[in-house]
């Protein structure tokens, strides 16, 4: 039980404000593009993170420098294609499908193969909707039946592609542009709507990238040719998919407010800000302003006594895929029936994530219907636990770890939720902050 929480009172009425750490998406970027800048780039609130972690330790392996002080962290880039190619390298990616997928779209030119491995949940996850569209450019893998781990084996003379992202995955669309940074020509790609971390970087950076955004995709053309890029200072925003866990603590929890500064607000992100406002949580956003192309704000919220069911719109889906979870814990919270569909992206997830919410709400009392894709979910306003509640077995999944964390908080019971190391991958800091709320 050492690797568990025991949760048995929920939390006491609060008026604070917070600062979480920096977005994980950017964080990423950031070293991924800053190990293809020519010269020092520097980053302040970079993510401590295993995922973040993990992707500093393969850019050594690739030889390049880095230097980390607290969360200060220094990247000496070459430029374009400078990785040192030894033989024999492995790279292992953690648990995180955003540094595995990513860097692949940067490793297209490799000499030599390089092999990418990840923890048993990552190695689960399909890889083959990033192989197909970049051994198109030229590069060859060879898989574990689209799966990890993986062999690539770069090109000398990447093509550039017309490529079509109907899935709506940022990592996709993301692994493409990177190879096209490389790339002689006009590499064109038709996106369903998703995170645009890594156009809005580029374009901060005066890489020629064009983006047409259409009502459901969006049209990008990189025509960058193989030209380099200066090196870059980053202030890393706090994490929205992060903030969201106080969101709903805050709205769940008697006469709470909280204040979280400082958060990056994209608007591919901030699904669950329009979702948690249509069914009623009072939200507000705060001090905008403009950062190197993203938006930053402070997000206010209160807690919420008279939560509306919503029948989610669809459109919603992409820009809310990470924060589900603690939707569907608010809507278990709502005074009627909310309706949750074209989810299947959840299930692919580091666990199946549209399972786990079901099976948490249905421990809860709450009941559901479940289907492929679709979610029911029956709200009740007057819910209070005061059974046991065993978490376990969830493939180390941290945010099923956090939703979890917030309902035992929230609804009362006597919760043990184990893998609480899980939070390690992308919120190391989640139970300081938890507790400095109880104080």
């Amino acid at each position: 039980m050492r690797n568990s929480i025991r949760i048995n009172k929920i939390i006491k009425s609060y008026d604070k404000s917070i600062f979480i750490e920096g977005d994980k998406s950017l964080s990423i970027r950031w070293a991924l593009l800053a190990s293809q800048a020519s010269g020092k780039s520097v980053s302040k609130n970079l993510l401590l993170s295993e995922d973040v972690l993990n992707t500093l330790k393969c850019l050594q392996k690739l030889g390049v420098k880095v230097t980390l002080k607290k969360n200060k962290c220094e990247i000496f880039g070459k430029g374009l294609n400078s990785y040192n190619y030894k033989k024999n390298i492995i790279l292992d990616a953690g648990n995180s499908g955003t540094l595995a997928r990513l860097i692949m779209g940067l490793l297209i030119h490799s000499k030599n193969k390089i092999k990418i491995i990840g923890d048993d949940s990552l190695s689960k996850r399909d890889f083959l909707r990033v192989t197909k569209p970049l051994a198109r450019l030229g590069a060859t893998f060879q898989t574990n039946s689209g799966k990890l781990p993986i062999i690539i084996n770069g090109t000398k003379n990447a093509k550039p592609i017309k490529y079509f992202e109907n899935i709506g995955s940022a990592q996709c669309k993301s692994a493409v542009i990177l190879a096209a940074l490389n790339t002689m020509g006009t590499t064109k790609i038709k996106a369903k709507k998703s995170r645009n971390h890594t156009e809005l970087l580029l374009k901060h950076l005066g890489v020629p990238i064009k983006v047409l955004k259409k009502e459901n995709f969006d049209l990008i053309e990189i025509n960058n040719n193989k030209k380099n890029f200066n090196s870059f200072k980053y202030n890393i925003p706090s994490d929205i998919s992060s903030s969201a866990f106080f969101i709903a603590l805050t709205a769940l929890a008697n006469k709470s407010k909280l204040k979280i500064k400082n958060v990056n607000i994209n608007p591919s992100r901030i699904g669950i800000i329009k979702i948690l406002k249509k069914m009623g949580v009072k939200i507000n956003i705060k001090n905008i302003k403009k950062y190197k192309g993203e938006k930053i704000a402070d997000i206010y919220v209160k807690s919420t006594k008279n939560i509306k069911p919503i029948n989610c719109p669809t459109n919603l889906n992409s820009s809310a895929i990470d924060e589900f979870l603690i939707i569907f814990l608010i809507a278990a919270k709502a005074n009627g029936t909310s309706y949750f569909k074209k989810l299947s992206e959840l299930d692919k997830k580091e666990s199946p994530r549209l399972f786990w919410g079901s099976k948490i709400l249905n421990l809860m009392g709450v009941k559901t219907i479940l289907k492929k894709d679709s979610i029911k979910i029956y709200g009740n306003p007057n819910l209070k636990i005061s059974k046991k509640i065993t978490i376990q077995n969830f493939m180390k999944d941290h945010r099923v770890f956090m939703t979890s964390v917030i309902a035992a908080l929230t609804f009362g019971g006597d919760w043990t939720i184990h893998d609480k190391d899980s939070i390690k991958t992308s919120f190391p800091s989640f139970y300081d902050r938890i507790n400095y709320l109880r104080k």
